[in-house]
């Protein structure tokens, strides 16, 4: 995995970095690992992780089908914009 630094923000390089571990499942991963898992535990798990991955392929399905409403699309918070400051002279 590589993410390019740019103007040496490195800040907004790590939120890229962690964003994109997020999207592969490294932290999921790395706490399944943290403790041992029972076999037993494991195929419950996973069969869990089936279903609801099933239902949200149906739902998604339903959504396109127009049998279901699509969800509302999140509302973002507009980003400040920056400040520009202008000096005048008043003499």
């Amino acid at each position: 995995m590589q993410v390019l630094v740019r103007d040496n923000n490195v800040d907004q390089a790590l939120r890229v970095l962690k964003k994109k571990m997020q999207r592969e499942g490294i932290f999921r991963e790395l706490k399944q690992h943290r403790a041992y898992e029972k076999p037993s535990e494991k195929r419950k798990r996973e069969a869990a992780d089936a279903v609801r991955r099933s239902r949200k392929l149906a739902r998604k399905k339903a959504q396109r089908d127009g049998l279901l409403p699509m969800p509302k699309p999140k509302e973002r918070p507009a980003r400040p914009r920056p400040v520009s400051l202008s000096l005048t002279a008043t003499e």
